[in-house]
């Protein structure tokens, strides 16, 4: 029995390395195999030295020359084998493997599994930090479907035996939590940097399928990434699966839109498509060859100090169902989101705002905290071909309507704001919708929530119905309001 003293306080106990690798050695039931490419057989290690290992792998491989690994897994399209595709393949490949030569008619207490990982480490010159796609498909009952985990991860670290040896302890951290922790998704995500420093790898993308993870949305996890300090920006599609950033952006021209979407309206989508259609007419800029993004900022999702998933899932499943692409970031300033997207492409930029949010860019609070202020934050901003695209605003106080060419900024600023200005940097969208100019996403929420009619009219198509089908944003029936009135 252990002893409690008093005064002892109650902390989660962490098992070692060691600890997690034996107990899944030694439950009878748990078999499978380990897929290792470009790393060396660094998760397996743990297991065979945990010992009692014989009873858990089937079979430990790492087919290291590409000969080989295409005779095995095939060939790709696009050449590349450090791919969310080729990590499919592995884990298909293997568990097929495990069905034909495991039978279940002579094993039916066995649960399967098949780890795999797909990983490049730093190159020589130490360029490329390197990075990886880790993944396994694994059983909890022997009669159920597959579930599955697959996540990225890019290496922070600058010498190969670290990052070899921290993709082991993500592999044992990550195939526990398979079996141990699979109730708790959430918690799940945290377990991946056991034994790990924080600095030392970035999870930027994480997918959860099968049935024991039926209720799992994957934008939230997303959300818990980012949340959780794992990365600082995650992207996800129109059918709320995460994407990889890197993939979705590489060598794209990307036009951003920021806002609180909270709910998108018809301001939100006039913003986006007249400024979709100036972008894509600037110098070569390719329509195949452009990402469009609706970035919402964690402090944007914030509500009394805490941030409200519900509320943010609202937020996703509209612009999700609009067909949108959506990232969320860390990236309260706008020169680190430009920084960001510096990182995976040279294409042309270009960001999306409304006249107050420009005035707050040329306001020099918001960077003190670098030691070449405004003028190094700017530097960053303006990155070769960057441009912003201006959407005008009424003025609440005099009712007239404000453009690049008529807000005011601090007049210290006043000098950088003309010579951006006059440099084709700051671009004002003229062909705007005047109807839409006075609809603000706080009016139409309030709106919503009192049930006061009307609101439909103010958002773009569909998304009404959808608000009212979900009950997204604590809609009420009509029929509720009514009959609390009586």
């Amino acid at each position: 029995m252990t002893v409690v003293l008093k005064g002892d306080k109650e902390f989660e106990n962490i098992p070692s390395l060691k600890a997690k690798a034996l107990r899944i050695n030694l439950n009878k039931d748990i078999y499978g195999t380990f897929a290792e490419i470009g790393a060396g057989q660094e998760t397996v290690r743990h297991f065979f030295r945990a010992g009692g290992a014989s009873g858990t792998i089937a079979k430990a491989m790492s087919a290291y020359d590409k000969n080989f690994s295409d005779a095995i897994y095939g060939t790709e399209e696009d050449g590349r084998y450090v791919t969310e595709h080729r990590l499919k393949k592995m884990l298909s490949h293997e568990m097929n493997l495990m069905e034909e030569r495991i039978l279940k008619d002579d094993n039916p207490n066995k649960i399967f599994f098949a780890y795999a990982n797909t990983v490049a480490t730093i190159d020589f010159a130490k360029k490329f930090k390197g990075h990886g796609w880790l993944g396994i498909r694994f059983q909890i009952d022997p009669n159920e479907e597959y579930n599955e985990i697959q996540l990225h991860i890019r290496f922070k670290q600058n010498e190969t035996r670290l990052q070899q040896e921290t993709l082991g302890i993500v592999g044992v951290n990550l195939i526990y939590g398979a079996f141990y922790k699979h109730n708790k998704p959430k918690n799940l995500l945290r377990y991946l940097y056991d034994h790990i420093d924080r600095d030392t790898i970035e999870i930027d993308t994480i997918n959860f399928s099968g049935p024991r993870f039926k209720d799992v949305d994957n934008r939230l996890m997303s959300l818990q990434l980012v949340k959780n300090g794992m990365t600082d920006a995650v992207m996800f599609g129109p059918d709320g699966n995460n994407i990889l950033p890197a993939s979705m952006l590489y060598k794209k021209n990307i036009l951003a839109l920021r806002g609180s979407f909270r709910p998108v309206t018809l301001v939100n989508m006039d913003m986006y498509k007249k400024s979709y259609e100036i972008f894509i007419r600037e110098p070569k800029v390719e329509e195949d060859r452009t990402v469009v993004v609706f970035e919402i900022t964690l402090s944007n999702l914030r509500a009394e100090g805490e941030i409200d998933e519900e509320d943010f899932m609202d937020r996703a499943r509209l612009l999700c169902s609009l067909g949108q692409t959506v990232m969320i970031s860390n990236f309260q300033e706008y020169y680190k989101l430009v920084e960001y997207f510096s990182e995976y492409t040279k294409e042309r930029m270009a960001l999306t705002m409304g006249v107050n949010n420009l005035v707050d860019i040329f306001d020099e609070k918001y960077y003190r905290h670098l030691s070449g202020g405004i003028l190094e934050a700017f530097g960053k901003l303006f990155y070769k071909d960057l441009k912003v695209y201006c959407y005008p605003m009424i003025d609440p106080d005099t009712g007239l309507t404000n453009t690049s060419n008529t807000l005011k900024v601090h007049p210290r600023m006043k000098g950088l704001y003309k010579f951006f200005k006059y440099n084709g940097k700051v671009v004002d969208i003229f062909d705007y919708d005047e109807d839409v100019l006075q609809i603000f996403s706080r009016d139409v929420l309030q709106k919503i929530a009192s049930g006061e009619p009307g609101w439909e009219e103010l958002l773009p198509e569909g998304v009404a119905a959808h608000i009212k089908e979900q009950g997204l944003f604590d809609y009420v029936p009509q029929k509720a309001l009514d009959s609390k009135k009586q």
